[in-house]
């Protein structure tokens, strides 16, 4: 009672003092809510066998990245993983870089972009990745998160491009109705490609693939060149940018590189990165040459996550969703939408594509056949007799090829084939003298042509040949008849 009447009889100086201390009590609990750390979630590492980890006590997306952290002692204090797939509560990540040194346990926590920094530190949505692009990047040389690797200093870039790309309608696309000229002799006059084409190179190991691959990228008329090295030994990574593509090819080039030492996570995220870098030029209204070498690394990547994390094999041990992930990949090549103007964008794409012993029946090789608008098929047969480039014209094909040409070239075209056939069909009767001229008219013909068809088909490694002048000499080759 007397408590109450000292307060209720107080002096309006004390009762202020109470009010003020109270006032600040609340203050301060207020500044320290703002100031608190915000609660982050993290799931738990339960099992990890070959490539692929498990992990509980998280819920995210297929397509996510994540964080793993790793135990004191290392230079690095996590490392980073995407969500492959899962089975009921359990989540199955593909690190992007070597796992020793990960602990049963370890704290998986949901990667923070910046986009989901402001978002409450939320995950990142999946396919949201995106990494850099602009006309300030060639010239140089990236891996396949686009870090550079040429050590030239930090990338010069005007944005950040999407990894994945909403499919093209394709009543929207600009038909293939001009050619693109690659330098290449026999390509240009025989297997003529258009703007917009997407062609596969088919060959064996040691054939002299990244040789021809090398000479289009200098040679072509495209503004803009994307190299893609997929799976490659790293040794070729630098000679391909030296020696092959050169100083005048990488001046208008950029490289994503993804070698074979490099997670398949990386590997499939370089090809997809490649081909966002072509999407940005084409949608600058650039004339693009895509290459990437190979596609069948690009579908190996698939199979060992697919493989992984348990989808079953199908077809010579490639599950099924290698087959869906290459007709994706491919089909955002191409030609894009024309302005008023009739002007528009384009990406010409030529894909190597690994026929493991010459087997053209491959299943990566003849889904990629299906697939694509043409083959220049490479023979170890020709390579290994010093034929340069070792072309197969028999077996090649441009299916855009009719629609691009003049009468007077497809006529060419049609004599030098029937020549090189009829004499191929009969060479070895011709090589030990059992075949006697005068009977039959168009094999004599064929056997007078054929120097000059041979030397028609080879090229050196430092000489161009135009589209033009190209069709010109294969006119020339018939003009005596």
């Amino acid at each position: 009672m007397s408590d109450s009447r000292d307060l209720a009889g107080a002096e309006p100086p004390a009762i202020n003092r109470h009010l003020q201390a109270w006032r600040t009590t609340l203050g301060n609990a207020s500044l320290g809510v703002g100031r608190s750390i915000p609660i982050r979630t993290y799931g738990r590492l339960t099992r990890a066998v070959g490539l692929v980890l498990e992990a509980v006590g998280l819920r995210l997306p297929v397509g996510s990245d994540c964080l793993i952290e790793l135990p004191p002692g290392y230079a690095q204090r996590t490392t980073e993983a995407e969500v492959v797939g899962f089975a009921g509560d359990r989540l199955f990540l593909m690190p992007q870089t070597e796992v020793a040194g990960l602990l049963p346990g370890a704290r998986v926590y949901p990667l923070e972009t910046a986009s989901a920094a402001g978002n409450g530190g939320a995950p990142a949505e999946p396919g949201s990745k995106r990494l850099p692009a602009g006309a300030g990047m060639l010239g140089r040389v990236v891996d396949a998160a686009g870090r550079p690797l040429d050590g030239l200093g930090p990338l010069d870039f005007s944005r950040e491009v999407p990894l994945s790309a909403a499919p093209i309608n394709p009543l929207a696309r600009a038909p293939i109705d001009s050619v693109l000229d690659v330098g290449v002799r026999a390509i240009n006059a025989l297997l003529t490609v258009g703007r917009g084409q997407r062609m596969g190179l088919f060959a064996g190991s040691g054939v002299g693939k990244s040789v021809l691959l090398g000479m289009m990228a200098r040679y072509t008329s495209a503004e803009v060149i994307i190299v893609g090295l997929i799976g490659e030994r790293g040794r070729e990574v630098k000679d391909f940018i030296e020696n092959t593509l050169g100083v005048e090819g990488l001046a208008r080039a950029v490289v994503v590189a993804a070698p074979a030492d490099t997670s398949p996570l990386l590997r499939l995220q370089g090809a997809a990165y490649a081909t966002s870098l072509a999407e940005y030029f084409r949608d600058q209204g650039k004339d693009v040459l895509l290459i990437m070498d190979s596609l069948t690394r690009y579908a190996m990547a698939q199979r060992e996550i697919a493989l992984a994390v348990g989808e079953p094999p199908a077809t010579k041990g490639y599950p099924p969703s290698v087959f869906a992930k290459l007709p994706a990949l491919v089909e955002r090549a191409g030609n894009g939408a024309r302005d008023a103007s009739g002007k528009g964008g384009a990406i010409t794409a030529f894909y190597t594509v690994l026929t493991e012993g010459d087997d053209q029946q491959d299943p990566i090789a003849d889904a990629a056949r299906a697939i694509l608008d043409g083959h220049v098929v490479l023979s170890r047969s020709l390579a290994e007799s010093g034929h340069y480039p070792a072309i197969d014209i028999e077996a090649s094909i441009s299916r855009a090829m009719t629609s691009l040409i003049e009468p007077g070239q497809f006529d060419a075209v049609r004599r030098f084939k029937q020549m090189l056939s009829r004499y191929q069909r009969n060479r070895d009767l011709i090589s030990v003298g059992a075949y006697a001229a005068g009977h039959d008219l168009q094999l004599d013909k064929a056997i007078a042509l054929y120097p000059k068809i041979e030397a028609f088909l080879q090229q050196g490694m430092a000489e161009r040949a135009g589209y033009l002048e190209a069709v010109a000499q294969l006119e020339q080759l018939f003009q005596a008849d």
